[in-house]
């Protein structure tokens, strides 16, 4: 039995068959730090598949845990043949915020955290707690179409990190890698510090 039923659009029983026409995640590529500077996907390098394979990527951190308190998990991108992790991003971020001890609990737009037409590495959450071992962010970076030569490169992200605050953050960032260069390189890396320990998960989706 495969576990996955008939078109049931009506059916409220949980296994849902992706639509007539519709595509299926594909994973293509792990990477775990251990005391890592940078976290790298370049596409044709180490299994790495970042083209026109796929219309949409996204990559998923699992318990990603930086070397010092107060650090900003970021990433940016690098066009085909580009020069560098600088491409120009424009982008928008807002966070929920709940303390541990009810102190305070907010939900605002991160001036801080956004960029216009900026070249330094887009902020996916802030804050993070690094000298407790259970301290760490979890989260997913969606790219899409980044192999278009027509289009910018638009980006959504979503995090749930444990602040070095003590308190639960909720962030969420969007925007556009304004290039029509295809993006065929994405980085990860913490503010300042290493990642100490954590996973990114690599997957395509065929539309």
């Amino acid at each position: 039995m495969s576990g996955i039923i008939a078109q049931n659009t009506l059916d409220n029983s949980g296994l849902i068959k992706s639509p007539a026409g519709g595509g299926a995640w594909t994973f293509i590529k792990k990477l775990t730090a251990s005391s890592s500077a940078t976290l790298s996907f370049v596409d044709g390098s180490a299994d790495v598949v970042l083209d026109s394979t796929y219309a949409e990527y996204i990559f998923y951190f699992v318990d990603i845990h930086p070397s010092a308190n107060g650090e900003y998990f970021q990433w940016q991108a690098n066009a085909a043949a580009g020069s560098g992790y600088n491409e120009t991003i424009t982008s928008t971020s807002f966070a929920a915020v709940h303390y541990e001890n009810d102190s305070a609990a907010s939900v605002a737009y991160q001036t801080g955290d956004d960029q216009t037409q900026g070249t330094s590495y887009q902020t996916i959450t802030e804050g993070l707690g690094g000298t407790g071992n259970d301290e760490s962010v979890s989260g997913y970076l969606y790219l899409f179409a980044p192999s278009s030569t027509t289009f910018v490169k638009h980006f959504m992200s979503r995090t749930s990190s444990y602040r070095h605050s003590d308190a639960s953050n909720d962030m969420y960032n969007a925007g556009y890698i304004n290039t029509t260069s295809a993006i065929d390189d994405i980085q990860f890396k913490m503010s300042s510090g290493n990642i100490d320990a954590g996973s990114i998960f690599l997957h395509g989706l065929t539309i």
